[in-house]
């Protein structure tokens, strides 16, 4: 049995579609997780409950700690370090080995031009700082022997659901519109594919010899400007796509329609300088090659298009 908590949002779903490679018994634990795959088990949890996340996670192998919770900072500041401890603790009883999802937000913001696994940690920001509690959590677990676990790091997402580009880039040249960027559009900005990220991470739960360490899922190495993005964006849609950069204090004018935008200011430091996201390691390790981004554009324009 491999199990995913909080199932549902842009990679459990992903996630689910991934993991029947390796297992035939998948379980699928949140408050209204809904099935996938026909064979798919549904539990459901609040994973805010240490009682009811020991009970979701008997008799797995694997835990994927994929849960997205509500984009705002007081949210995660009271609830990311109960999620993760109970999470912890339900693999401990159990012996289950447990996969955390995770992102760059604690990372140095003067080193995105080029990240790596060994990017120093030193988050500036709220959100940053929530995510490198939770992040020495699960690590400090593996390294007591308490769980084996294992961290898979992502950038910025491309994909339909819950992408940055998707909603200032493709929902805009849709509406016939110039597409939305904040401070430049000539900075380098990777994106890991919501789908090679799933993969990715399936398939570092089911290696023994992932486990714990830290790595960056899978994430094609093409240096790529927004411009160039917007550029793929228009290509696929047969438009002649345009841009504009937008001030950075734009972000909280636009998230009174785009809520995202609004809690990602304090991000902002993450559009005004080259972000960089190499996943070599996972490359050279599973022989895997991301998708490219004329990929990744096409699954987003397809999706909208079906």
């Amino acid at each position: 049995m491999q199990t995913i908590l909080g199932a549902g949002g842009a990679i459990g779903t992903e996630l689910t579609k991934a993991l029947p490679k390796f297992t035939n018994e998948i379980k699928l634990v949140g408050r209204n997780p809904v099935k996938v795959n026909d064979t798919d088990l549904i539990h459901k949890a609040d994973l805010l409950n240490e009682e009811a996340v020991i009970k979701a996670v008997e008799g797995s192998k694997i835990v994927y700690l994929t849960v997205g919770l509500v984009y705002k900072t007081k949210i995660w500041q009271e609830q990311w370090p109960i999620v993760m401890n109970n999470a912890i603790e339900a693999c401990r009883v159990h012996k289950t080995k447990l996969v955390f999802f995770d992102n760059v937000y604690m990372y140095d913001r003067d080193a995105l031009k080029h990240m790596t696994e060994k990017t120093p940690i030193r988050p500036t920001s709220d959100k940053g700082r929530v995510r490198e509690k939770v992040a020495h959590m699960v690590m400090d677990a593996h390294e007591k022997g308490d769980i084996e676990a294992l961290i898979a790091r992502a950038a910025d997402f491309i994909g339909p659901i819950n992408s940055v580009p998707t909603e200032t880039i493709y929902k805009n040249l849709a509406k016939g519109k110039k597409a939305d960027w904040f401070a430049s559009l000539n900075m380098i900005h990777s994106f890991t594919d919501t789908t090679d990220a799933a993969i990715g991470t399936a398939m570092l739960g089911n290696a023994a010899t992932s486990f714990g360490d830290v790595w960056h899922l899978p994430t094609d190495p093409t240096p790529l400007t927004v411009t160039q993005w917007i550029e793929l964006f228009g290509k696929e849609m047969n438009i002649n796509a345009k841009g504009r950069a937008l001030p950075l204090w734009m972000m909280g004018v636009l998230g009174i329609f785009i809520p995202v935008l609004k809690e990602l200011k304090e991000m902002a430091y993450q559009y005004d300088r080259d972000y960089y996201f190499d996943s070599t390691k996972f490359n050279r390790r599973f022989e895997y090659k991301p998708s490219t981004p004329e990929v990744s554009v096409k699954r987003v324009v397809d999706y909208f298009n079906k």
